[in-house]
């Protein structure tokens, strides 16, 4: 694992500003809002040919009782207690403060490296407080300037030469799963992650929408597995988001999540049932040909009779019929009830995302099918299916070469897809099929 960079400091005082300019992305969400930041947000970083990992936090209000406020200096903590080093940023522009002087003194006894770095130097006379600093008893601070880009290769520098020696070898040199947790706000995403990595990871709050960035954390599972667990911002409806920034970057950032992972948990809530959002989000996890599980969470505050789950599970798909192909698991992120069985079906699913089905086999089992059902007859013509091949994984994708595409019919398609289905499985992951007209060069 790389070296870990906590990023910490007071809010507002341009910690976010300073990781995007470092990732090269605006992966933390920058508003002039102090505690814009709520959890720890990851990203690597390559400086002079050493690798570590940045981890941004929320702001340390170390005055306030508010709840959000408590769960962020919390979080950064827990982002102190497992850095290599921190980087304690302060601003410039208002000196140091009674909160910085109380920040440097639980810094200082977390016994951890330290980095002081003075932000915002980016107008004449602000060099002055750098000799401020040294008041902080925490070594020669660096100055710097986020937004100006100034400063920042001293201070890569610096944390470079700060990093603990390389290993010999990187545990996570093997294939990362992607593994996105998708859904509403509030209906436990945030609960799920924590409780299948075992720590809180993420803030819990009964406040929608307390998860604004989508968090990544790497875990190793213990049959070997290393995943990238992806933890979303819940996604609202377009017309209740339109006018808030912060929100919308939430959004954009949760669709982003579903483009990028490998496999995505879409979480419902049971109490509520599949919703409108639901199945929107649904589509947007289909139409990406994504890897799917629906988790029916907080199943332990539904009321059950002989019968219940699997009634719940037939209305679940009956809702969500162009993914009737994802396997449903009823749990609790709260008490863990059948949490155990998520790592279970997220394996199975990724190898039937990634499974790849010899040509021979193929053409074999579409020459049954059309014999056992011939395709409908469109304009006096029928489709034939000369040749299928395999052209890919994530997902499974297939080239039909055929007399003409426009006679494919949806039906005789959906047909084909089940036939594939039967043979070979393909749970949760969605199928898709390329049709070509074959030509004289695939005649010879």
């Amino acid at each position: 694992m790389n070296p870990l960079v906590a990023i910490v400091g007071r809010p507002n005082v341009g910690k976010s500003t300073f990781f995007n300019a470092i990732a090269g992305k605006r992966i933390a969400i920058v508003d002039d809002i102090p505690g814009v930041t709520r959890d720890r947000i990851y990203a690597d970083t390559l400086w002079n040919g050493r690798k570590f990992t940045l981890i941004d936090t929320g702001g340390i209000d170390t005055q306030s009782d508010d709840v959000l406020l408590s769960q962020m200096r919390h979080q950064a903590k827990i982002a102190i207690e497992t850095a290599d080093l921190i980087c304690f940023f302060t601003d410039a522009r208002h000196g140091l403060t009674h909160q910085d002087e109380e920040i440097a003194d639980i810094l200082r006894r977390s016994q951890k490296p330290v980095l002081l770095v003075i932000n915002k130097l980016d107008h004449e006379g602000l060099n002055d407080v750098l000799y401020e600093g040294y008041s902080l008893g925490l070594g020669d601070p660096v100055g710097i300037s986020s937004t100006n880009l100034l400063g920042l290769g001293d201070l890569l520098d610096e944390i470079v030469k700060r990093l603990p020696p390389e290993p010999e070898t990187d545990p996570y040199d093997n294939n990362l799963i992607n593994l996105a947790i998708v859904g509403r706000p509030n209906v436990g995403k945030s609960s799920l992650t924590n409780r299948l990595l075992g720590e809180e990871r993420v803030m819990v709050s009964d406040i929608p929408g307390t998860t604004r960035d989508a968090i990544d954390t790497r875990y190793e599972h213990e049959d070997g597995s290393i995943y990238n667990i992806i933890d979303t911002a819940g996604i609202r409806r377009k017309r209740s988001i339109e006018d808030q920034s912060l929100e919308r970057y939430s959004v954009l950032r949760s669709i982003a999540a579903i483009r990028r992972c490998d496999v995505a948990i879409l979480i419902i809530d049971a109490q509520d049932g599949v919703t409108e959002q639901d199945m929107r989000i649904a589509g947007l996890i289909h139409d990406e040909g994504k890897a799917v599980i629906l988790a029916v969470n907080k199943w332990d505050a539904i009321e059950k009779e002989t019968g219940t789950l699997e009634s719940y599970r037939s209305k679940v798909l009956d809702r969500l019929k162009f993914i009737s192909y994802a396997p449903v698991l009823f749990i609790s992120a709260l008490t863990g009830q059948r949490v155990s069985q998520v790592w279970e079906m997220v394996s199975i699913v990724y190898a039937q995302a990634g499974r790849h089905i010899p040509t021979g086999v193929l053409n074999e089992l579409i020459g049954e099918a059309q014999m056992a059902l011939q395709p409908p007859m469109e304009g006096g013509q029928r489709l034939k299916i000369y040749y299928v091949t395999q052209q890919g994984t994530f997902p499974p994708s297939f080239l039909l070469f055929v007399n003409n595409p426009q006679l494919m019919h949806f039906a005789y398609e959906r047909y084909l897809e089940n036939q594939m289905r039967k043979a070979f499985d393909f749970t949760g992951t969605p199928i898709l099929f390329y049709l070509r007209e074959r030509s004289k060069e695939d005649l010879a």
